[in-house]
């Protein structure tokens, strides 16, 4: 049934049919397709919402939703269905798995269009809760209240820590639990809370941008039990820093990096400002293999340590290494796949954007004892061409691991001139994954297909694939 609602068009009653990509899922009415937002679940009946309507297909949110579905399972945190961490809690783990694996069948079929082995099963995570090992946590004088907590009557403070609503970027979740990173996370958050309600320490303002002394909390965690701590401070006092610091420190004796950025800029970013170690190393220890990588507060390290472990692993064994290959490793980063290889190749080359990273890169190998890598920065479109493969040698095997965004087409075309025996193309978006395997088609094919989950209870998904020359 459709009627008009507040001038959105409402249709009742509409049975949810299938999972669609971004975490929504969709169904038809009036031959239209209808994508949906929201926590619903194929099975489910609910009111649709339209929020946006095309020639071909609406877009909807959810509401009144009556829960039918057989892939449904019970969710654990309070915060699901307004927090946008988790969108797929509500699905149970090995529905995620088969719709994600699904996500990178279809991917490969309809935008590669190339010929393809089976796809293998995609390997889960073994820790389906409680997995990464970085969250980010803002401070705001902007609290976003639920329906529940505003029909209660009750009043709340309006000072929040926790995590930006879903397109609201100046509204923040107040986060009691979150059940994405393993403890102490969530007790130094709501202990620095507590601190900064009972000496009056103001909150960062969101919108106006020139006040508040609390910005952002950034936790990271290792597998070795290493613990880095920054604070973010806006219009901080010196005995306000003091204060925050000083508790962290003899509260939480297991934080072996403690740190804090002064930043009164318009957004959080920190990359050009100073990190001040207050206490221990500026730096903590990851380990893999007995390999140990240096993470600083402004270095990139898979989020799911665990579970990288494992997609390094299948990297490693995709390319095929002897100890006789020349190996190029793309978008290396810190240098963490390119340092996991090394030991199994004769060189390997790693080139990355962000000179940070490559400092960190060279770093990493050094206190491994490494030194066969050799890492050069620079926009990959400009540094990999062939004349740089002319200076530097032309690879036996690329390992590529690129952003969401996938590689640029003129990386692509010197991987072609490049012609090495073969490619290892790790993706994080198998549909830009997809474009570029249609790409390199021309002289290469696939001989394995491996999804990884990095990130239960999501949407997201990895892939490995191997390709060969022809």
């Amino acid at each position: 049934m459709r009627k008009k609602h507040k001038e959105n068009i409402i249709f009742e009653n509409v049975l949810v049919e299938d999972f669609a990509a971004e975490a929504k899922c969709i169904s038809r009415v009036e031959d239209k397709v209808i994508f949906i937002d929201g926590p619903v679940a194929p099975g489910d009946y609910a009111d649709l919402r339209i929020t946006k309507s095309k020639r071909s297909y609406y877009e909807a949110t959810a509401l009144n939703i009556k829960p039918s579905s057989p892939y449904r399972t019970q969710t654990v945190c309070d915060h699901f269905g307004t927090c946008g961490g988790c969108k797929w809690q509500h699905i149970d783990y090995a529905t995620q798995l088969s719709f994600k694996t699904k996500q990178v069948t279809d991917a490969l079929e309809r935008i590669a269009k190339v010929d393809l082995p089976s796809i293998n099963p995609i390997l889960g995570s073994g820790e389906t809760f409680y997995y990464r090992n970085k969250l980010e946590y803002t401070f705001s004088q902007n609290r976003w209240l639920t329906v529940e907590q505003i029909q209660s009557g009750e009043e709340f403070s309006r000072n929040a820590l926790g995590f930006h609503v879903p397109k609201r970027y100046d509204k923040i979740l107040h986060v009691d639990h979150c059940y994405l990173q393993p403890d102490p996370s969530n007790q130094i958050r709501n202990a620095l809370h507590e601190l900064a309600q009972k000496h009056q320490i103001d909150y960062y303002e969101q919108i106006k941008q020139e006040k508040g002394a609390l910005r952002n909390l950034i936790i990271r965690t290792a597998t070795t039990g290493d613990l880095m701590v920054i604070v973010q401070f806006a219009y901080a006092t010196e005995d306000q820093i003091s204060l925050v610091m000083e508790f962290l420190d003899a509260n939480f004796p297991q934080i072996t990096s403690l740190n804090y950025i002064i930043n009164t800029k318009g957004n959080d970013t920190f990359f050009d400002l100073e990190v001040v170690n207050y206490k221990g190393l500026p730096y903590i220890v990851e380990e893999m293999e007995g390999l140990k990588y240096r993470v600083g507060p402004k270095s990139f390290y898979q989020t799911n340590s665990k579970q990288a472990y494992e997609l390094y692993k299948i990297t490693r064994d995709y390319a095929g290494l002897t100890g006789s290959e020349f190996v190029y490793d793309l978008y290396t980063g810190t240098g963490t796949i390119a340092n996991f290889v090394a030991r199994q190749a004769k060189k390997v080359i790693g080139l990355e954007y962000v000179e940070m990273a490559v400092e960190d890169a060279k770093v990493n190998s050094q206190i491994n004892g490494i030194d066969n890598t050799e890492f050069y920065a620079g926009d990959m479109r400009k540094l990999l061409d062939d004349s740089f493969i002319d200076a530097k040698g032309r690879p036996d095997v690329v390992i590529t691991d690129p952003p969401r965004a996938g590689m640029d087409e003129p990386v692509v075309q010197t991987l072609l001139n490049a012609e090495p025996h073969t490619i290892v193309y790790v993706s994080c978006n198998p549909a830009t994954q997809a474009r570029d395997l249609a790409l390199l088609d021309l002289k290469y094919r696939v001989e394995a297909v491996q999804p990884v989950d990095m990130f239960p209870q999501t949407h997201h998904v990895e892939n490995v694939v191997k390709l060969v020359k022809r």
